[in-house]
């Protein structure tokens, strides 16, 4: 089973406006579409649609809006409670520029930190996926994700990473071990077994420039991101997935290093593509696929995402991957 944690969920609110967002300017809506959100909800819905058996683990209390959604979506899910609500994003679309407002989300307890921790080691045994996906909710400690690593393995689970920022630089400081700047306890290695950043994580994670990244392979020179990304093989993941936006991927594992170059399509909302791209690499790996088809389900299924409005995960009949296009990163002359 492939189950994912949403350590902060949300409700997804998408605004298309009739013009571009002009600061101190009056604007009028075109449509407003509420759908639920977080990074390992949205996930766990394209897992489901490819019609895989997933669970989507997140804190909720029980009469919150957010769980009326997923009710008639169908998606399976198990939470924890919370005496609060969940928090709410805006995405405001206007011209083909995406502005983001995102919430915070509810400060947890201790109690409810513990919940959240039990609901979800609970829900594992030995040889499913678990996919740890986005921001931590505060009350959450930033090394939140490195002692999650550690019990999930210890369950005999495979174990994915996608989020950024304090929790992404805590977890990186405990990929050798619990003896840096984090828990501190002498834990052993907090290295998942893979790992999704964009250009900006992956210089979070490796301290390179992610601008300068981002900016080289815009350009198609890809040639420090496989550096990068062979750096964290070193360091015990096995799998590195990087997404480049309109610059394409590279997936780095102990097998090779291989580059997809993007698919143009035109680009309707970016919110939920690096998602998507995470549920496509999953189904890819539970269908027993090899690192270059896995990339070209990542890259294709972040493309149509980006195509659709608001935070619609893509269903299997949307997604063509084309592993023709992939090919093998060998060297430096190769990039």
């Amino acid at each position: 089973m492939i189950i994912t944690l949403t350590a902060n969920p949300s409700l997804d609110r998408t605004v298309t406006l009739g013009s571009a967002l002009v600061p101190g300017g009056v604007h009028r809506i075109e449509t407003d579409q509420v759908q639920p959100g977080g990074k390992g909800i949205n996930v766990a819905f394209g897992v489901a649609r490819a019609g895989l058996d997933t669970l989507a683990v997140f804190q909720s209390a029980p009469d919150d809006p957010l769980l009326a959604l997923l009710d008639e979506s169908g998606l399976p899910c198990r939470t924890s409670p919370i005496n609060g609500r969940v928090r709410t994003n805006i995405t405001l679309l206007g011209d083909g520029v995406t502005t983001k407002v995102n919430e915070p989300g509810q400060e947890l307890s201790a109690k409810e930190v513990a919940d959240l921790e039990r609901t979800l080691i609970d829900a594992v045994g030995p040889g499913d996926t678990l996919m740890l996906s986005g921001s931590l909710a505060p009350g959450l400690p930033d090394w939140e994700y490195a002692r999650l690593v550690r019990m999930l393995r210890d369950k005999g689970a495979w174990v994915g990473v996608d989020t950024s920022d304090a929790p992404l630089v805590a977890l990186a400081q405990e990929f050798g071990g619990g003896d840096g700047a984090g828990s501190g306890d002498g834990s052993p290695g907090a290295a998942p077994d893979f790992i999704k950043p964009n250009a900006e994580e992956l210089g979070q994670l490796t301290g390179r420039d992610g601008i300068k990244l981002e900016e080289d392979a815009g350009r198609g020179d890809v040639s420090d991101v496989r550096e990068a990304a062979l750096a964290l093989n070193a360091q015990g993941i096995g799998e590195v997935l990087v997404t480049l936006g309109g610059a394409g991927a590279i997936l780095a594992t102990n097998e090779g290093v291989w580059f997809a170059p993007p698919v143009n399509v035109p680009v309707i909302s970016t919110v939920g593509a690096g998602d998507s791209a995470t549920a496509g690499y999953l189904i890819a790996k539970a269908r027993g696929l090899s690192g270059p088809e896995r990339l070209a389900y990542a890259t294709a299924y972040g493309s149509v995402a980006v195509s659709l409005p608001g935070t619609t995960i893509p269903r299997p009949e949307q997604v063509h991957p084309d592993v023709d296009a992939v090919r093998e990163l060998k060297g430096q002359e190769d990039v």
